[in-house]
């Protein structure tokens, strides 16, 4: 297993993996799977912003993605971002997910990230959630009804890590 930075060759294979749980799933609100252009403008902010994006694969072959994108837009909220980490449904179980969340952590402490939210469906959520927890985030809080999708109204959970001390003169 090996996690490294995503290329720009990686998007097709990451939007495969992406579309499977924007159509079977609940773990995102999209409910079209975004096209390739799509992919490459994420790619490519991510990237310009000294954000992490990720990948992992096993003999070749991709087989999840992690990546940070500003939790909010206004400036004060420059150092907090929110993270997405999606598996391919074959290398679910492997540690792949755990895996990508360490890198993903690391690269956003280097960037100067002090706090990473994920907000996590708890819809048939265990396992992202059980993730999360053994990597230090703690709930934050819980938004309710929040996003209809499957024919369901779903909630989603905010859970949050601190990567720096908290330090009111650094910024």
């Amino acid at each position: 297993m090996t996690v490294r930075d995503a290329t720009e060759g990686d998007l097709p294979e990451i939007a495969r993996i992406y579309a499977h749980h924007v159509v079977a799933g609940v773990a995102t609100f999209e409910v079209e799977p975004p096209d390739a252009g799509e992919w490459r403008r994420r790619w490519t902010a991510t990237r310009a912003q000294g954000l992490p994006f990720l990948v992992a694969e096993r003999t070749g072959r991709i087989a999840g993605y992690a990546y940070c994108s500003p939790w909010k837009t206004r400036a004060a909220y420059r150092r907090t971002v929110e993270n997405s980490i999606y598996l391919d449904p074959d290398a679910v179980g492997a540690g792949f997910g755990g895996r990508l969340l360490d890198a993903l952590l690391d690269r956003c402490a280097a960037a100067g990230v002090r706090e990473v939210i994920a907000v996590v469906v708890d819809a048939d959520a265990a396992a992202s959630l059980a993730l999360h927890r053994s990597r230090g985030f703690a709930e934050a809080g819980r938004l309710t009804r929040v996003g209809y999708k499957h024919g369901r109204w779903l909630d989603t959970m905010l859970l949050q890590r601190s990567l720096a001390p908290t330090d009111p003169s650094s910024g």
